[in-house]
């Protein structure tokens, strides 16, 4: 649906549904961590990616029990100099902003939930979409 992205970030739970859609993710950055339900994952717990200059906070959430509170993650996203961090976990659509940090969960895609950020030399834009 966005052609024009240069990268797609998966926040765990189900990593391998990615599986097959090469075509999509053509010319795409792809972003992936593991969820609690990935089990056998190799893959990290979280990762720290810079794009459009911005340094990106990605993680499932479950670690920063996020189910709890979001303060362990922005605690977390703030200490490793992120200006955006990204969750999932809760599969509750949420954005919010937060001296300096921004931050998404962008809900559950088995809903037709997701989220877009525009990062342009005027500013960050979290969009939650729906498909």
């Amino acid at each position: 649906m966005h052609r024009d992205a240069s990268a797609v970030i998966h926040l765990g739970d189900g990593e391998r549904d990615l599986n097959g859609l090469d075509d999509l993710l053509e010319g795409k950055q792809l972003i992936q961590v593991c969820g609690n339900c990935d089990f056998a994952s190799a893959l990290s717990h979280n990762e720290l990616v810079t794009l459009g200059g911005v340094k990106i906070f990605c993680t499932h959430g479950y670690a920063e029990l996020v189910k709890h509170g979001t303060q362990t993650l922005y605690s977390k996203a703030r200490s490793l100099g992120a200006r955006i961090a990204l969750y999932g976990h809760t599969h509750e659509s949420v954005t919010d902003y937060s001296d300096g940090l921004y931050v998404m969960n962008p809900g559950a895609a088995k809903y037709g939930e997701y989220g877009a950020i525009d990062i342009t030399p005027s500013g960050i834009m979290l969009l939650k979409m729906n498909l």
